[in-house]
């Protein structure tokens, strides 16, 4: 135990993000279902307003900041030192530093638990509603301080990937060769380096104004509630592309190998990431279009918000084109990666109606929003993250997780997750508010609700299948090999030290001299 406690080596602290991850996605899980069994008919007081508020502001926060994130940062600790042929992470007490600063914030956030009074403001918190006067209770001063220590070890990974993709690629391994996975996790970091420090400077001043009275988000006092709003989603959308990134970069390795061919225009899904990256700063207004705030400021972020999703289509498009003419294996895997460009496609078509400044007017604090960011998040990221699972699992583990009941796994995750958020966007546009602990009998709401909180059991059912899988493969699955996937890329080689890196396919070079890719590259 001791020796997994003081772990420096990347692999190790790569799978303890992952385990912990899956831990607190399970109590992440299980508050949803508590909100989905007091949402599932009219009427219902199984639980109490507050109660309610506590539980939807926990989640939210775990699954944003103790499950996305975490999982991310956990395949990238685990993967980019093997993908670019390093020994291990530039700092690697830097790593263990940044894990157990996520520990303690997540362990701290549930402590508040123990104080009777959780926070309960959202996972957003605004002002004023997260002032003293309005939440009295220390929730959100546990709330803030746990965020301020995981956006902390999260800061110190991103410094730690941009110094060992910088510094510790092996001979050969040139930016224009870098694994679609690991170029992605460097844009990612360099965004985590402007986006997170906002968050942890307005978690400072709400402290500020709850702990000493400073005041910047009291109205009364000078302040201005609107100054949280503009800090946070000047991190909160940024934020959102730092969660799929990632995962975009899983998708770009896996489509391939089991197409059977390249990447669709490399070229063009680096530089899309360029321009995700750049345009991500300059949207956040978006999620304040219901603010009072100009018709000309409006317009602009209301063209920026279009105009981003522009670099997510050509990702879509070289991803969907990469599969044409290819050799494809349905692996449960390849199933994953198939429905994440669905899903994810249904929540970004959602997002760019938001973009439109009337239909956000209509649509804002309704369910709509609510099975948008689901679909983006869980549609997007946790559908690429389970892909990258069954795709790397006999990396980490020297095991094959089990493909039939994998199937199983992925049918009861994709019925599920449809039958849980679609629905919602129906509920929407019927006008149901989000954040509501409880709903009048009105036309079809009942029912609706009923459809998603049963799909929400089945989408329970799927994960812990997926737990089940995991624990039975550990112990039963089938020896892996090396390179099950004969894939590409450097982390599947026995020995990558004896690999000479000429090309973005190194393992086909190695096993391919008749045919090399160490051609002139696009």
């Amino acid at each position: 135990m001791s020796g997994v406690l003081g772990a420096v080596d990347h692999k190790r602290i790569g799978v303890l993000y992952l385990f912990s991850a899956l831990i607190f996605a399970l109590i992440g899980g299980a508050e949803a279902m508590v909100m989905r069994a007091q949402l599932s008919l009219p009427n219902l007081k199984l639980l109490t307003p507050d109660t309610y508020n506590q539980v939807f502001t926990m989640h939210g926060t775990t699954m944003i900041f103790l499950v996305v994130m975490p999982v991310l940062t956990g395949f990238g600790v685990y993967l980019i030192p093997l993908m670019i042929g390093a020994h291990d992470m530039a700092f690697p007490c830097l790593s263990a530093v940044a894990f157990w600063l996520h520990i303690v914030g997540g362990l701290l956030l549930y402590l508040s638990f123990a104080t009777g009074n959780a926070p309960n403001a959202g996972w957003f918190s605004y002002a004023p509603l997260s002032e003293k006067q309005y939440s009295p209770g220390p929730g959100l001063d546990f709330w803030a301080v746990s965020l301020i220590l995981i956006g902390s070890g999260i800061i110190a990974s991103a410094i730690n990937f941009i110094v060992t993709i910088a510094a510790s690629r092996t001979a050969g391994m040139t930016i224009r060769r870098l694994p679609l996975f690991v170029w992605m996790n460097l844009v990612n970091a360099v965004m985590i380096i402007f986006a997170l420090p906002v968050l942890v400077a307005s978690l400072v001043m709400l402290l500020g104004d709850r702990l000493l009275h400073a005041r910047f988000f009291d109205a009364a006092q000078g302040g201005s509630p609107l100054l949280w709003q503009h800090y946070f989603w000047i991190f909160g959308h940024p934020e959102v592309y730092i969660m799929i990134l990632p995962a975009f970069g899983m998708i770009s390795e896996i489509i391939p190998v089991f197409s059977r061919k390249p990447i669709f225009g490399y070229p063009f899904v680096a530089a899309s990431t360029l321009a995700i990256a750049f345009l991500s700063y300059g949207v956040w207004v978006h999620h304040m279009f219901a603010v009072a705030l100009g018709r000309t400021l409006l317009s602009v972020f209301a063209a920026a918000s279009m105009l981003i999703a522009v670099p997510t289509g050509v990702k879509v498009f070289n991803w969907t084109t990469t599969m044409l003419g290819g050799s494809i294996r349905f692996t449960t895997s390849m199933l994953f990666a198939v429905a994440f460009l669905l899903e994810f496609t249904i929540g970004g078509l959602s997002g760019v109606a938001f973009a439109a400044v009337p239909v956000d007017w209509q649509m804002t604090d309704t369910y709509f929003v609510v099975a948008h960011i689901h679909y983006v998040l869980f549609g997007g990221t946790l559908f690429a993250v389970f892909a990258g699972v069954y795709y790397w699992f006999p990396k980490m583990t020297g095991k094959l997780l089990d493909e039939p009941l994998g199937r199983w796994h992925f049918w009861l995750i994709v019925v599920g997750f449809n039958a849980t958020f679609f629905v919602q966007h129906i509920l929407g546009l019927l006008g149901m508010p989000r954040r509501v602990y409880t709903y009048a009998d009105f036309p079809w709401w009942g029912p609706l609700n009923l459809i998603s909180t049963i799909g929400a059991g089945i989408l329970t059912f799927g994960v812990l299948l997926f737990v089940a899988n995991v624990l039975v493969s550990l112990r039963f699955g089938a020896v892996a090999g090396c390179d099950p996937w004969n894939a590409w890329t450097l982390e599947w080689a026995e020995d990558f030290s004896a690999v000479t890196v000429q090309s973005r396919r190194p393992l086909w070079d190695l096993k391919h001299p008749e045919a090399p890719d160490w051609v002139p590259e696009s």
